[in-house]
């Protein structure tokens, strides 16, 4: 049946999904707490390397921890980007395999009222140790050098709640009551300094601040995923190349080889596109009009996902075929 008809059935209940890729949402408005540069729908590019983190930890941990190998980024056309896992396996995962997914790469807890956000027991697993080594560097230039996410004293004081120690706190609080223009490099520079003097912390140990400054990292860094919507065979998602209403972008693929050069303000709008089909000079009537436009890097690297994933399950079907006999002559 087709599924506009799905109402007129006797039993419209067994009208189900059967398969469908595994998907990931990242969106940017539940980075508007911890960005400066913009809010809401807004975004620049100093901004959109939350984005680009979260691609570098999610796409690490999908290849190496669940062994996919067909995925495929998709900007969202305005300020997120949508992971879809094409793997057969993937598609064919009941709700209960893609909810444990979600929950094994799902970290920050509670939101954007809330204190403290990652609260891990040590030692830490494997896939968050891997992830705090790709995101230390984003941390250090992204994080408080690009968006001094600790510049105002409201935002300067949710750090504080994040430390394990009292009399760190009312020492850095002090410090900064009477420096007020430090920046967020200073900062967090200072907790280590303040820290260190001798006899004056007694309570807190080394291994516990390395601890609580590994979980504001993570809180910073980590990717906030939407996990909702991977969890169900039955939610939709934005297709690949569909016009974004807000905007006019189209929704194109991400170079996951050259994802830290992927350029959101970039992308081509519907307006552009027909602009350039419009002005294109050539003479040869074999050429499509997606070849004349800027669309075209993006369609190739489509049609190569799609490829890959046809060539691997024809293969599939016929080692399937040979180890059944079928189709042997004798």
């Amino acid at each position: 049946a087709n599924p506009r008809d799905r109402k007129t059935l006797r039993n419209a209940s067994a009208f189900r999904p059967l398969a469908k890729e595994l998907v990931f949402d990242i969106d940017m408005t539940d980075y508007d707490e911890i960005r400066t540069c913009c809010s809401g729908a807004s975004i620049c590019q100093k901004c959109w390397q939350f984005i680009t983190m979260a691609i570098k930890v999610i796409d690490k941990a999908l290849r190496d921890d669940f062994g996919f190998k067909h995925i495929m980024w998709v900007y969202s056309g305005r300020r997120g980007a949508h992971a879809w896992i094409s793997d057969k396996r993937a598609r064919e995962m009941d709700d209960s395999k893609r909810k444990s997914i979600a929950g094994y790469l799902e970290l920050l807890k509670g939101g954007d009222k809330t204190g403290k956000k990652v609260n891990l027991r040590r030692p830490l697993h494997p896939h968050i140790d891997r992830s705090l080594k790709l995101l230390n560097g984003y941390f250090q230039t992204d994080v408080l050098l690009e968006q001094d996410p600790w510049a105002t004293p409201d935002k300067a004081a949710h750090l504080l709640q994040l430390l394990p120690d009292k009399s760190l706190t009312a020492a850095l609080q002090r410090k900064w009551d009477s420096t007020p223009h430090r920046s967020s490099t200073q900062k967090w520079a200072d907790i280590d300094a303040v820290a260190s003097v001798s006899g004056s912390l007694s309570s807190l140990t080394p291994e516990t601040l390395v601890h609580a400054k590994q979980d504001i990292r993570l809180e910073y860094t980590y990717p906030r995923l939407d996990a909702e919507v991977s969890k169900k065979l039955n939610h939709l998602l934005k297709s690949p190349f569909v016009i974004h209403p807000g905007t006019g972008r189209v929704c194109v693929p991400i170079d996951v080889r050259r994802f830290e050069e992927f350029e959101p303000e970039k992308v081509p709008t519907v307006q552009q596109l027909l602009s350039e089909i419009d002005s294109w000079q050539g003479s040869d009537d074999k050429v499509q009009d997606w070849q004349k436009t800027s669309l075209k890097p993006y369609i190739e690297l489509f049609r190569d996902h799609v490829n890959a994933i046809m060539k691997e399950e024809r293969a599939a079907e016929k080692r399937g075929r040979e180890e059944s006999g079928e189709g042997v002559d004798f």
